[in-house]
């Protein structure tokens, strides 16, 4: 798989401050890359530098490995700031001054419209939009002239829990596409329903990078509880597939290989007469990683 965009000692000064410090990213053709950390962690400045519009202090970027800068800006699409659209007009008419703007056709304005759900709406004016109607429009501006890279900052801040969904889906579907997503965010909960992969970023500096997969893990414990508990844990202890079984605070906890599942101890327990009062299958979660790696850092 091709490098969509490599990164190198990108860093950026205002001043004293440090905005972003030496940061160093591979994303590749097809994955979903959050990069995630809170509010001042340099995510914007970030992306503002790998479209051109912050200036480096040092370190450079390559798009496309090596495209020229003006080549590579025609290939993404991206919303760096809240939707700005001439509110008395028209999600069509909008998107005809957006086109004419990238030098694109507009032969695709109900299709994309189609594809953000604001087809039904084309013909209503901007100020009447929700503001995930709004933020979908965006989005369809920057799918406009098809680009295969698609850059969106903050896309679901400010939305309530509908148009955080909303948006959500609409993201899987273009990354469906085999579209490259590199979204900001400082929502754990987003980066991990949406990305492969994510860095942290906390005052400028990479604290860890990888695939989404990778950091959650296979889930293998599960927790157990039944009436008498000796009988259940020497039951347990002899399965071949659980390969710890420990004992505090009245229950089991099993750590399991991938060939076990819950129904299968469930299955197991029951036909060797005993009945499970518990059965829960221990999530990780990214807010649980994402602590541990800003303790350890």
């Amino acid at each position: 798989m091709s490098n969509t965009l490599e990164i190198s000692g990108l860093t950026k000064l205002f001043g004293k401050f440090v905005a972003v410090s030496d940061l160093n990213l591979t994303i590749e053709e097809g994955q979903v890359y959050g990069i995630l950390g809170p509010n001042g962690s340099g995510k914007t400045t970030t992306l503002g530098m790998i479209l051109d519009v912050v200036a480096p202090t040092s370190g450079h970027y390559k798009w496309f490995g090596g495209m020229s800068p003006i080549d590579a800006r025609k290939q993404i699409g991206a919303i760096l700031e809240t939707p700005c659209f001439y509110p008395y007009l028209t999600a069509v008419q909008n998107l005809r001054i957006t086109a004419h703007i990238k030098q694109c056709p507009d032969s695709r304005i109900e299709q994309v419209l189609e594809q953000v759900g604001l087809y039904e709406r084309k013909d209503d004016r901007f100020k009447n939009y929700s503001l995930g109607m709004k933020q979908r429009l965006s989005i369809a501006a920057a799918l406009l002239a098809d680009p295969p890279v698609l850059i969106l900052d903050e896309p679901t801040n400010g939305l309530d829990p509908q148009g955080i969904a909303e948006i959500r889906q609409l993201i899987h579907h273009i990354a469906a596409e085999g579209k490259t997503i590199i979204m900001a965010s400082h929502l754990l909960d987003e980066v991990q329903k949406v990305c492969t992969h994510f860095c942290v970023l906390r005052r400028g500096h990479k604290l860890h990078e990888g695939s989404v997969d990778e950091i959650l893990g296979e889930t293998n414990e599960i927790e157990v509880v039944a009436e008498d508990l000796e009988k259940l844990e020497a039951l347990l202890a002899g399965n071949t597939h659980i390969t710890k079984v420990t004992r505090a605070n009245g229950q089991l906890t099993l750590t399991v290989t991938d060939q076990i599942k819950s129904a299968d101890i469930n299955q197991y327990c029951f036909e060797q007469g005993i009945t499970l009062k518990k059965l829960l299958t221990k999530t990780r979660s990214l807010e649980q990683e994402f602590l541990k790696i800003l303790k350890e850092k």
